[in-house]
């Protein structure tokens, strides 16, 4: 695996146009230029308010060798591949770009640098399964009965196969698609990835495995080629990797062979670093694990009594050479500088995550639970070496990502997200807008540097994040109005949601 990036590709300065997306029949596959504002304004729901300039406390989140976002607008490409790829559990600091003091992320570091690094980004929930609903779909993980499950936990749920996906939708509009690695959106026989929308699956169903066996929570072998068992009894992390390396290669080998231009999709789905805490070599940890789930052990996967600082070093560390590994395989293929990639996590870090300075962890609505790393590389448009100070959250890349693409929405499936292919792009101003946030217990609702909070205790908190990412200093007694209007805009959300089944 090499670790030398080869200068970028000079990108042509020719100016792009904007207006509306043409049909996909109409798309030039070699001259995308022309990305629409139609999906996003569609999108941003007639919010015309400008959004603020980054707060002082935003900007000192910039590293020295990075600068503000600026756009490149005079450019033009081809549609993009897509590589999209979560980590799992992932803390909002676990990186060293993000200020980790203890782990070594070089490979997302480097990504970071030719890229954007996005300091105010946000997962669409608070647990795995609810966020993969909101980019799966594009909208508030409310909207479907599946996304109601905080996480999935058994297989009485599910995403429908007749809901629109990001996968569908994009295989419509030309693009193959593939997901490697966790699925977490329902179980066999009536959900799977291959029933929503992409073309081919390997990786697991359910929301954690042991690493080695694939076993699940209750003992269930959990890794599938499609719908069917696929036996390999090595470290979870290598196979995936090795899969995504080889579906790169394939996907540039198949385009070579049939002189096609057929961009693709692919979805890769770590499940690093989420807990059982078993690194690459751990095959003592791992007997004893899967010795306590077949003694019927109710949470013996969760691994309450195992893990530690180091161990979960050793796994983000392991994650960002696999991530390494697959980016050196998009720079051979010769599909780097065509390439969208995205990296990010699924929600806030569990018990060993570094997440300062925010408070609150996975499965809270507090800035720890839902703010994640979030880079974003496309060297045909993007400038590297910039940083984003600008609130966006996970249904946002999935309305981006259709219209890069040339993929129109379904009517009958409202996005909930807004495009910011017009920002990055193009130079325009994103609008202000809220984000929305809901889960048992919680609610959340983020306008501008403003949070409206309310915890289990039932009481109503009002944070300046931009400020106070921590959420230590209570505003509400101090602006009673600003807190009614924000209140009021979550529960008017709330109330066209589908509400949560009693417990």
């Amino acid at each position: 695996m090499s670790s030398v990036d080869p200068a970028r590709p000079s990108t042509p300065d020719i100016s792009d146009t904007s207006g509306t997306v043409a049909q996909t029949s109409a798309i030039s596959r070699r001259a995308f230029g022309g990305l629409a504002g139609g999906v996003g304004a569609a999108a941003v729901g007639g919010l015309a308010t400008v959004a603020s300039a980054p707060s002082a406390a935003a900007a000192e989140a910039a590293r020295p060798d990075e600068r503000a976002f600026r756009a490149a607008p005079g450019r033009r490409s081809r549609r993009p591949n897509i590589l999209f790829i979560l980590g799992d559990d992932l803390g909002w600091a676990d990186l060293s770009s993000y200020g980790s003091p203890d782990i070594r992320t070089p490979h997302l570091d480097r990504l970071a640098r030719q890229g954007v690094r996005f300091t105010q980004s946000y997962a669409g929930s608070a647990t795995c399964s609810p966020t993969r609903f909101s980019l799966y779909t594009g909208r508030y993980p409310g909207r479907t009965e599946g996304g109601l499950a905080e996480p999935i936990a058994d297989r009485s749920a599910g995403l429908a196969p007749d809901h629109p996906t990001l996968a569908s939708l994009l295989r419509a509009a030309g693009y193959a698609t593939a997901l490697i690695g966790k699925w977490h959106c329902g179980y066999l026989p009536d959900h799977s990835p291959t029933k929503s929308g992409w073309d081919t699956f390997f990786g697991n169903f359910g929301g954690a495995l042991e690493y080695y066996s694939k076993l699940g929570p209750a003992g269930e072998y959990d890794l599938y080629e499609g719908d069917a068992e696929y036996k390999d009894l090595r470290y979870y992390t290598r196979i995936i990797t090795e899969r995504a390396v080889d579906h790169i290669a394939g996907r540039a080998t198949e385009a070579a062979g049939h002189r096609t231009d057929r961009p693709w999709l692919l979805n890769l789905n770590f499940t690093t670093p989420h807990w059982p805490w078993i690194a690459d070599g751990d095959t003592e940890e791992s007997a004893e694990i899967v010795r306590r789930i077949k003694a019927g052990e109710d949470r013996a996967l969760f691994h309450d009594d195992g893990g530690s600082l180091t161990k979960y070093r050793e796994m983000v560390e392991d994650l960002d050479r696999s991530v390494g590994e697959v980016l050196a395989a998009l720079r051979r293929s010769g599909q780097e500088e065509d390439t969208l990639v995205f990296f990010a996590s699924d929600n806030g870090g569990e018990r060993w995550s570094y997440n300062w300075p925010l408070s609150g962890n996975k499965s809270s609505l507090q800035e720890g639970g839902i703010r994640v790393p979030t880079i974003v590389r496309w060297p045909a448009r993007l400038d590297g070496g910039q940083v984003s100070h600008e609130p966006v959250f996970t249904p946002d890349w999935t309305a981006t990502l259709l219209e890069i693409a040339g993929a129109r929405p379904d009517r009958a499936y409202p996005l909930d997200g807004t495009s910011l292919a017009g920002y990055l792009l193009r130079g325009q101003r994103l609008a202000e807008r809220d984000l929305f946030w809901r889960v048992r217990g919680e609610r959340a609702l983020r306008r501008g540097d403003w949070k409206y909070y309310r915890g289990k205790d039932g009481r109503d908190r009002l944070f300046d994040v931009a400020n106070d990412p921590r959420e230590q200093a209570d505003r509400a007694a101090d602006h009673k109005q600003l807190l009614g209007r924000l209140r009021a805009a979550w529960e008017t959300v709330d109330g066209t949601l589908l509400a949560y089944p009693e417990e």
